[in-house]
């Protein structure tokens, strides 16, 4: 029985053999283990050596001594264990289903897929029940440079999808929300039907619309942010504004209401960059309120005028422990039957607290539930 509470179970020891081939200049034993060994690091391999973990021959060795053909090298890395999906009977705010496909308003706070640190408790595992799966699924193991990623492609077969390389496991998700956005998901449920899907996503041809709560008193009513997205040097899970080598992100947003310290705002997404509509808010100096990757986690408006309006936008966020944003319209074309499907899902309770708590009134628009066919 497999515990879905151990986020982080007990690392298994996994012993690899290396013989030395004829034709092998000497090199360091550090540095021939790194380039033989797939996925090594200098710094795992040179601590393994370090605490015994590696022997020439049944003799430990240090890092310099320079190999020579014969010698059998025995490696002894700690890694994660494999990697079991596991039904769980999660529930699900299901919108729309078919035999083909499942369109979800995700809650804040669920994890999309499977991860290093969340192996358990995710969107795939509640679907994978959903579907009528009650036996866990065995994957390979996690490559340990996976350890803290929590980004993964995804694969084009929901059931027998493997974590190989770089690439962790994510069956029967075409897209992603963050952990802490909540909204509309399309989810797959047939193999067959995941590229189609996939591409609308990369051909751009899906309706995604969210909201947010941004920070400050954002002027202009209508705009468009364009420019390149890439990982920030300083953090490898938060990403920046470069002005060459990253990849292009293209965000359209409206202004919909005005508090004394916040906006509402409507955006568009033309492009699916990780983190996009975040970044975007915090690169125009209006942080998402609560966004703590991105300065939204601290009043991030220097135009407070009194202790109350202070004190309100303190409340503010003590009340959303995650970033204000919502996923509310998606639309697709659905892959068997060719109609064209449109989901509108207003937010959920803590957002609407907020915006309350920051005198910003939501439009009636904003707060209709529309799933149809268009």
């Amino acid at each position: 029985m497999v515990d879905s509470n151990n986020q982080y179970p007990d690392y298994v020891e996994k012993v690899i053999e290396l013989i030395v081939s004829k034709g092998q200049e000497p090199i360091r034993l550090d540095v021939y283990i790194t380039n033989a060994i797939a996925n090594a690091t200098r710094n795992k391999v040179q601590q393994a050596i370090d605490d015994g973990q590696v022997t020439v021959d049944k003799i430990p060795r240090k890092g310099s001594y320079k190999i020579k053909p014969g010698d059998t090298i025995t490696c002894v890395f700690m890694r994660p264990p494999p990697l079991e999906l596991l039904p769980e009977q999660i529930p699900l705010d299901i919108i729309f289903e078919d035999e083909y496909l499942l369109v979800i308003n995700k809650p804040a706070g669920l994890v999309v897929h499977p991860g290093f640190g969340n192996r358990y408790g995710t969107l795939v595992n509640a679907v994978l029940w959903h579907i009528g799966y009650r036996e866990a699924i065995p994957l390979a193991e996690f490559s340990d440079e996976n350890e803290e990623e929590e980004e993964s492609l995804p694969t084009d077969d929901f059931l027998h999808a493997v974590v190989t390389n770089d690439d962790m496991l994510r069956p029967g998700i075409v897209h992603r929300l963050d952990k802490d956005t909540s909204g509309l998901m399309v989810v797959s449920k047939q193999s067959s039907i995941t590229p189609h899907l996939t591409k609308q996503f990369a051909d751009r041809t899906v309706q995604r619309e969210y909201i947010a709560l941004a920070w400050g008193i954002v002027k202009k009513d209508h705009d468009i942010i364009e420019n390149q997205l890439a990982p920030s040097p300083r953090n490898r899970k938060v990403f920046t504004v470069v002005s060459k080598g990253g990849k292009m992100a293209k965000t359209e947003y409206k202004a919909r209401s005005r508090g004394p310290f916040a906006t509402l705002l409507q955006l568009k997404l033309h492009t699916g960059r990780t983190h996009q509509i975040r970044i975007h808010c915090a690169h125009m100096h209006h942080p998402l309120i609560g966004d703590a990757s991105y300065g939204g986690n601290v009043i991030a408006y220097s135009g407070l005028q009194s202790h109350i309006v202070k004190a309100k936008a303190q409340e503010c966020i003590n009340s959303m422990q995650r970033q204000a944003l919502h996923a509310r319209m998606l639309g697709f074309q659905h892959p068997i039957t060719q109609q064209q499907l449109l989901f509108i899902q207003p937010p959920p309770s803590d957002f609407i607290s907020v915006a309350e708590l920051a005198e910003i009134p939501i439009p009636n628009d904003l707060m209709v539930t529309h799933p149809t066919e268009k």
